[in-house]
């Protein structure tokens, strides 16, 4: 394993990280693969009460026990559930019984959208000054932040210095647009989390198409991505979810090759990256509180084909989801838009989703 100073910290983080959202509903086994990510050398576990059903704090509680390798725990509170201090507080609270630890290593202020949000997290009485109480009294190492705000509001916040790392979207797609978010923190010696390493899945479910990331014989496409992630310059740990034992194993492979991508290589990858790439759904799913119960993802996911092949790919991958049950024939489909833009204000990836709905409902 290849450990990273995470920025000023003095902590020595694992390059490979263990993202916390994909575990199964089988406990025992969930804990036997992150004890397994442990003995190979992870050692930044990264998690939020809201992943599983609210079971993933607990499951990583479990596994905590009598775990020899020393760790890192990572967790999380959100303005739109916890929207001052005292809720953080009890947030905190929760969170450390939920992982049986008696401090949090990294806390983030989760899913800043805007600068907006920042100015409420950090005003008084808000998230952050219950976050800094608790930091005080030994409950919390780090005070860090998650973002999907453009590059130059990530800058803004970092340049305010009142964070110690940052969590941000960042991967082979649509690491041309993210660049100056990874800028700022190496510029101030921020440690840099990187979630979505493979797209929130469409790599891998897309390998085909994203063959030609790959350097090395026998290297699979999302040990390339990981890889990519990895190699560049500023980033600390490449955050991947992992909810079996095979894709634990798989991505520790990753460091079998060199975390390094030439110039040449680089040049190659971008000249492939289509210039519309940072606009694919990465399946986040924020968009589920469509107050038409529209299955927004779905929608979206399927038209990720557009943007990678071509108009008939798309129409086909939605009469698929269709027989498949993932949209059902009660369903309401996507010309019932009534285009009142709350998707798109909690959209992670800022798509015009309105705009894509009509499409393919005329279609």
């Amino acid at each position: 394993m290849i450990y990273r100073e995470y920025g000023n910290t003095g902590k020595k983080v694992s390059v490979i990280g263990f993202g916390g959202m994909r575990f199964g509903k089988d406990e025992d086994y969930a804990v036997e693969v992150v004890r397994r990510a442990s003995e190979l050398g992870i050692n930044y576990f990264d998690t939020a009460h809201l992943y599983c059903d609210g079971r993933s704090e607990a499951i990583f509680g479990k596994a905590f026990k009598n775990m020899p390798r020393e760790f890192y725990t990572s967790t999380k509170t959100m303005l739109r559930i916890d929207p001052d201090a005292d809720a953080v507080r009890r947030r905190i609270e929760d969170s450390l019984n939920k992982l049986g630890v008696e401090k949090i290593n990294f806390f983030h202020m989760w899913c800043i959208m805007n600068l907006e949000q920042y100015t409420k997290i950090m005003a008084p009485g808000g998230p952050y000054e219950g976050a800094m109480k608790a930091k005080e009294e030994g409950l919390i190492d780090h005070l860090v932040f998650s973002t999907h705000c453009k590059g130059q509001d990530i800058r803004k916040i970092i340049e305010d210095k009142v964070f110690e790392g940052v969590l941000l979207g960042y991967n082979v797609i649509n690491h041309p647009f993210r660049q100056e978010g990874i800028k700022a923190a190496l510029e101030h010696n921020v440690g840099v989390v990187t979630m979505n390493p493979l797209g929130g899945g469409l790599i891998p479910q897309h390998h085909e198409y994203f063959d030609f990331i790959k350097q090395y014989e026998g290297e699979s496409v999302n040990q390339a991505a990981l890889r990519f992630n990895g190699a560049q310059d500023g980033i600390t740990v490449v955050l991947a979810g992992m909810g079996t034992l095979e894709e634990v194993e798989e991505n520790i492979k990753t460091l079998e090759h060199p975390l390094t991508f030439s110039e040449e290589k680089r040049e190659e990858i971008k000249r492939k990256i289509a210039k519309d790439m940072d606009s694919l759904c990465t399946g986040c799913q924020y968009c589920i509180s469509c107050p038409k119960k529209i299955q927004i993802h779905h929608y979206l996911q399927a038209y990720n084909l557009k943007v990678l092949k071509d108009e008939e790919t798309m129409k086909k991958q939605v009469d698929w989801l269709k027989q498949a049950g993932r949209i059902k024939e009660d369903d309401p489909i996507a010309a019932d838009c009534i285009a009142c833009g709350k998707c798109e204000v909690v959209c992670t990836q800022k798509l015009p989703i309105i705009e894509r709905l009509k499409e393919m409902g005329e279609l």
